[in-house]
């Protein structure tokens, strides 16, 4: 009876235990890791809502008062350019002089092409520099965590800007895509 029940036991604990042993080590990096875990979302979705604008609409302004889609594409990724140099101490990639009124075609490879240069620039980026003072704006400084939370935030402010200028547009944001069933 005894064997009976340490087995019944043992099988009751047996996922406790495999989870006990597979639960990852904790990040030595927590706060560039949460950063790079962003970037690869909004890589993806702010691509593909630049993407789902049709040409014609880049020009669209909800109001006489605000930019444009295409003023919009790129200034994120003039941001990200801007954003991920400062935090990695990498120079930021010198491209053509981009203006809103480029084509859909250039604006959306300069976004597509600041979102790879983070990748690359981000990916060694830890956090034992955190604290460290980076000029950003008009000679004010911020630490590294500080312009790392300015970008994240950056990107949900712009890719919620994106997806109102396409709802406004009768175009369905990439993150509010109905879910695509697996392929077998």
């Amino acid at each position: 009876m005894n064997r009976h029940v340490s087995s019944i036991i043992l099988l009751a604990l047996a996922p406790a235990i495999s989870f006990a042993q597979a639960a990852p080590t904790p990040s030595t990096t927590p706060v560039s890791d949460a950063l790079r875990f962003g970037l690869a979302r909004s890589s993806k979705n702010m691509a593909a809502a630049a993407e789902a604008m049709p040409a014609e609409k880049f020009a669209f302004k909800p109001t006489t008062e605000q930019i444009s889609f295409a003023h919009l594409t790129l200034h994120i990724a003039e941001s990200n350019n801007l954003f991920c140099s400062k935090i990695s101490g990498v120079a930021a990639p010198e491209g053509p002089k981009l203006t809103e009124t480029d084509s859909k075609d250039k604006l959306v490879a300069a976004l597509k092409s600041s979102f790879d240069f983070c990748s690359t620039a981000l990916a060694k980026v830890d956090d034992s520099h955190l604290t460290d003072s980076i000029p950003l704006f008009n000679g004010r400084s911020f630490s590294r965590a500080g312009v790392m939370f300015i970008l994240a935030n950056s990107w949900g402010d712009h890719y919620s800007a994106q997806s109102m200028y396409l709802r406004l547009n009768g175009v369905l944001p990439p993150s509010a895509q109905p879910a695509q069933p697996a392929a077998h």
